[in-house]
């Protein structure tokens, strides 16, 4: 007997029969559970179209049916597969070609809740307590370092960089692209009625450098082939800040991102030293230390630092972090820690990091009634 056959013995198979989702033509087959099995084939053959299109939807539909109307009101809506049966199905886990999510902000900590559970920790058992688990976040303004506003480090304008004084608004002295001359924003300055086009900006007045840079929002009228249109004039600096620093600089445009990187100059924020909160937040402390140093430390170390509590009280709470501390572990990643960026991680561990995220729900949709073993249909006659 092979493995497959012993396999199929002892935990039956995923029963497909005429599967017909997107390209599929009347698709029949048995997957071995308990087994890795690997589908290939050149793209457009239907391997997405069978796998997440037929197997995981139909898996998932299955699962939310389990919850309550009002919980399958807020779940993702998964459509009957177009088949004409789907058998023995299991709770399933997708892990897909999407981008974990997330931003500038987001770490292993926030996208695993592993931090949100040390924030937790920290409410109830933090001297001196700084209060609700908010206090410790720092996406919220009562957690967040005033100064970079939770980020951990502060950002500047090299004025220079983003001007050339050599040259007139006409010869392009703005030197970001989507400044260049005969850009919309470009038209906005030249339009504004406040500077002289042909003027070098190295020989503005401080007036009129003042209006280029820092002058706050105004109404102007801007010319076009139909006639005028309304708009509105915000200084350079502000504008700038408003569209490109408050974005994740790995998000932008390639062109841009280049352009960025040699205006603005990013450092560790000074009052929190890059640890992104106030300092009533680091100054709570279990067993001497404070929530951004067990951030940081390497995710194997603070899954012993928090066995090494000793708090009966608190014992559920610690046993679960420890436990999704462990997981991240589990997949080779116990070197990082809670405070690496996860969209660093993607690099580094790209879908592991995805494991962890769902693996919690996993437990308890195990212990969800199973599906019918009797063939299903998906669809009515053809």
């Amino acid at each position: 007997m092979t493995d497959n056959e012993e396999s199929s013995t002892i935990y039956g198979n995923i029963e497909i029969r005429n599967a017909r989702e997107n390209n599929l033509k009347n698709v029949s087959l048995d997957i071995p559970k308990r087994k890795i099995t690997v589908f290939t084939g050149v793209s457009g053959s239907g391997k997405s179209s069978l796998v997440f299109g037929t197997i995981a939807a139909e898996s998932q539909r299955l699962i939310n049916e389990t919850f309550t109307a009002f919980i399958q009101a807020l779940l993702p809506r998964y459509g009957q597969p177009d088949a004409d049966s789907l058998a023995n199905l299991s709770a399933a886990i997708i892990v897909d070609q999407r981008r974990l999510g997330g931003n500038s902000r987001s770490t292993i900590g926030t996208v695993t809740d592993a931090y949100t559970m040390l924030r937790l920790l920290y409410s109830r058992l933090g001297r001196p307590s700084a209060g609700h688990s908010s206090a410790f976040s720092f996406n919220d303004p009562q957690g967040m370092c005033p100064d970079c506003e939770g980020l951990g480090r502060v950002s500047s304008i090299d004025v220079d960089a983003l001007v050339d004084r050599d040259k007139s608004l006409n010869e392009g002295a703005i030197r970001f692209p989507t400044f260049a001359v005969d850009s919309w924003f470009w038209h906005i300055f030249t339009q504004s009625g406040f500077f002289d086009n042909d003027k070098k900006l190295g020989d503005y007045t401080e007036e009129e450098r003042d209006k280029l840079l820092h002058m706050g929002e105004a109404k102007v009228k801007l010319s076009t082939g139909g006639g005028t249109i309304n708009s509105k004039y915000e200084g350079l600096i502000p504008k700038f800040k408003r569209l490109y620093m408050s974005k994740d600089a790995d998000q932008m445009a390639p062109h841009l991102r280049i352009a960025f990187e040699k205006i603005v100059t990013s450092a560790p924020c000074p009052l929190c030293g890059g640890a992104r909160l106030n300092q009533v937040a680091l100054g709570s402390l279990i067993n001497g230390r404070n929530i951004a140093e067990c951030a940081a430390m390497e995710v194997r170390s603070l899954a012993e630092f928090i066995r090494g509590i000793d708090e009966p009280t608190l014992l559920p709470m610690l046993s679960a972090l420890a436990s999704r501390l462990d997981s991240l572990v589990y997949i080779s990643l116990g070197y990082l820690s809670v405070s690496f960026s996860a969209l660093k991680a993607e690099l580094v561990a790209p879908r592991r990091t995805w494991l962890v995220r769902v693996r919690p729900r996993r437990r308890q949709r195990d212990s969800l009634p199973s599906p019918p073993r009797r063939a299903r249909r998906c669809c009515g006659p053809r």
